[in-house]
């Protein structure tokens, strides 16, 4: 059973940054999709983030992170982060990452679509003054 965990969550003030971490276990990043997705209460799940392909990747991001939100991956610790800079109050919410199979066709017109298989516990991220 492939897994996911997320760290790196916690109360940030306005302005402030984090790093989240995603690492995996029993399976090879470099072969899965991972994206980072969040929810606030009372909000649906958004996608964030993502990152696939080999070597370097493909990423996407949405809208309201572009500019302040990086994804990475260390093929060699397994782990996938999300450096965070700029945080807003509406960034509050819990991060979750996940993981799904792509294939050579898949794109940025797709890579959303899922299904996402694999999920972690989430971490939660509060940010507040």
């Amino acid at each position: 059973q492939l897994q996911l965990v997320e760290s790196g969550g916690g109360l940030v003030q306005p302005g402030g940054s984090l790093r989240l971490s995603c690492a995996a276990s029993r399976f090879t990043l470099e072969h899965y999709a991972i994206g980072w997705f969040r929810q606030a209460p009372g909000k649906e799940r958004e996608g964030v983030s993502c990152i696939w392909g080999s070597g370097g990747g493909s990423t996407n991001y949405a809208d309201s992170v572009k500019g302040r939100f990086t994804i990475s991956r260390d093929s060699a610790k397994n782990t996938v982060y999300l450096e965070m800079n700029r945080l807003k109050p509406e960034d509050t919410a819990v991060y979750y990452c996940a993981a799904r199979a792509y294939t050579p066709k898949t794109t940025i017109a797709t890579i959303w679509d899922g299904p996402w298989d694999y999920w972690g516990q989430g971490t939660q991220v509060t940010v507040s003054s």
